[in-house]
């Protein structure tokens, strides 16, 4: 069929294992599997056009098997001609939309999750996949290249600034998903997708990517001058919010496998260290109060800032033990700063204040966090225009009913 990445099927090796470094959290990423579709098609559609999309969908298989998702120009750019030729088999006056079995593996194993006859689920499972790419993209600008050995993490501004768009961007993929692409599949199909695919998850990786892009935001008030206390607590409470809002959405979801508790593992561990941060600098604006009961709240803030960080750290270490293991990264960004001054300032504020401790236990409350109103929201992702193949004008068709084709394709089946 003269497709273009015919090239990647020779010579293709698999990478030896490495434990991979986690600062953005990438699911594991699903692609297609082999699928039949000239038989499906055809005599209902061009012969060009079903070419076409088999040779695309095969082109994007194979860059992705031979790259292992590392192509990601490549990969975007073939996803989206993709999708503009898929968009015609999800019309229902061509009446195409349950014709084709289409089937897709995970990637790291090979391992066959789903063959789903319904070209919305292969629609939804192709803008998943640039929501992966787009994901793993943030995190590689996150992760600098050149490691000198000694442990000390330098990101560029320019690279933050872009992770946070990428943040932005998947999170806009996975929110169109659930808005505009699972509410058109049948509940029965939907049974049987795999757990990543479930509506909840999709909606808990749409919000994290939100809550990751406000942990680097904070990161980033804190190299700045000009960024007050108040932007920093402001930033903290809101990351803690996104954290807890992608949590309750995993809670009401099948977590029961190795990703799903791996992900939890996740979750867990940014929400303890935005909680962290949250309390820390709720406790320094608390401080700069006149009043007794100001600086006692502020000590409760600081301390109960101190345990989450030890929490936080426990929940780390269970994350990257849980399968597929994978390491943490050198502290970087807030926690970077946070896990040197959270210790100091509780351990110096209980001693500074441990009179006032004594004389007022009765005010001895962790004070309630402030609540603000999310300011990050996911891109607004504009789908593609169909391709001009779907112009049935020009279709030149040999004359077959729905029918014919249908007993032609189960006498192939058949003879087979």
């Amino acid at each position: 069929m003269g497709c273009t990445a015919s090239v990647y099927a020779v010579g293709r090796r698999r990478k030896k294992p490495t434990i991979t470094e986690v600062v953005v959290y990438v699911p594991p990423m699903r692609i297609p599997a082999q699928s039949d579709l000239q038989r499906s098609l055809k005599g209902l559609i061009p012969r060009d056009l079903v070419d076409r999309l088999a040779c695309l969908r095969k082109q994007i298989s194979l860059v992705a098997e031979d790259t292992g998702g590392s192509a990601m120009t490549e990969l975007s750019r073939a996803l989206e001609e993709y999708l503009s030729l898929l968009i015609g088999l999800t019309k229902k006056e061509h009446g195409l939309e349950n014709l084709v079995e289409f089937k897709w593996k995970v990637l790291e194993d090979g391992r066959h999750e789903n063959s789903v006859s319904n070209s919305w689920f292969e629609f939804l499972s192709v803008v998943h996949m640039m929501a992966i790419l787009t994901l793993s993209e943030a995190d590689s600008l996150m992760i600098p290249k050149d490691h000198s050995g000694s442990g000390i993490r330098v990101v560029s501004l320019d690279c933050k600034r872009d992770a946070v768009d990428l943040l932005l961007k998947a999170a806009g993929y996975l929110e169109f998903c659930v808005r505009e692409v699972l509410v058109r599949i049948p509940a029965d199909i939907k049974k049987g997708f795999s757990k990543d695919l479930q509506d909840g998850v999709l909606e808990a990786i749409s919000i994290q990517a939100l809550g990751q892009g406000t942990e680097i935001q904070l990161g980033l008030a804190l190299e700045s001058q000009n960024a007050t206390l108040s932007v920093k607590r402001r930033l903290a409470c809101e990351q803690l919010i996104f954290f807890s809002q992608a949590y309750h959405r995993l809670s009401k979801c099948d977590m029961n496998h190795e990703y799903g508790k791996k992900h939890l593992w996740f979750i867990k561990w940014k929400f303890l260290e935005a909680k962290a941060a949250a309390y820390y600098y709720h406790g320094l604006i608390l401080d700069k109060g006149s009043e007794p009961a100001c600086h006692v709240s502020a000590v409760c803030c600081f301390l109960a800032a101190q345990e989450l960080l030890t929490e936080s750290k426990r929940a780390c270490l269970s994350f990257c033990l849980a399968a597929p293991v994978t390491r943490s990264p050198p502290m970087w960004g807030a926690m970077k700063h946070l896990h040197q001054k959270i210790p100091e300032v509780a351990s110096r504020k209980s001693q500074m204040y441990g009179y006032l401790l004594e004389e007022e236990k009765a005010l001895q409350a962790l004070p309630d966090l402030p609540d603000f109103q999310l300011s990050l929201r996911p891109d607004d992702y504009v789908l593609p225009e169909m391709d001009e193949a779907w112009d049935r004008e020009r279709w030149k068709l040999p004359s077959q009913s729905l029918k014919e084709h249908l007993n032609d394709s189960e006498d192939e089946v058949e003879t087979e």
